[in-house]
């Protein structure tokens, strides 16, 4: 199953429509997105909860790290650098945290609130080497601009 992000994009826009709560869009955000592709093995937010510092949730699937210092692993240089992290192989990513040691691929996106300033990273990880695209990272970053950009 691929993701129908045109379909996923009004589905969330419904669902979130006048809803200001970070903790609240991410949760429908994350659980709309995770059941959107089977290729999407675990799929959460890490939050920006102090200088440097990334803590898990709302997420689905298995555990995750609770948290994440920016110094580290995907999630950390995606909030470290404001860049979409595109991996295809976690192992040759250097100083990729293995959260579960299923991933094989990984892709983690900065979200802003409407000022600019980072909030957190949305991670999704997939059993599947290579599973992720540049259309994936664009349209992502769309759909998590257009929900965050209100808060």
């Amino acid at each position: 199953m691929q993701v129908d992000y045109d379909a996923l994009d009004k589905t969330i826009a419904a669902l979130t429509e006048g809803e200001t709560d970070a903790v609240a869009l991410m949760a429908t955000v994350v659980c709309e997105v995770h059941h959107a592709d089977s290729r999407f093995d675990w799929t959460g937010f890490y939050r920006v909860t102090e200088p440097g510092l990334l803590k898990i949730g709302p997420y689905q699937g298995g555990h995750g790290c609770l948290q994440i210092p920016f110094s580290r692993g995907v999630c950390g240089a995606a909030a470290r650098t404001g860049e979409i992290q595109l991996v295809p192989d976690v192992d040759a990513f250097p100083g990729h945290i293995a959260c579960a040691s299923s991933t094989r691929s990984e892709i983690v996106l900065p979200v802003c609130d409407g000022d600019g300033r980072l909030i957190a990273v949305f991670d999704i990880d997939s059993d599947q080497p290579d599973a992720f695209t540049e259309s994936d990272a664009a349209r992502l970053g769309g759909l998590l601009d257009a929900v965050f950009a209100r808060i």
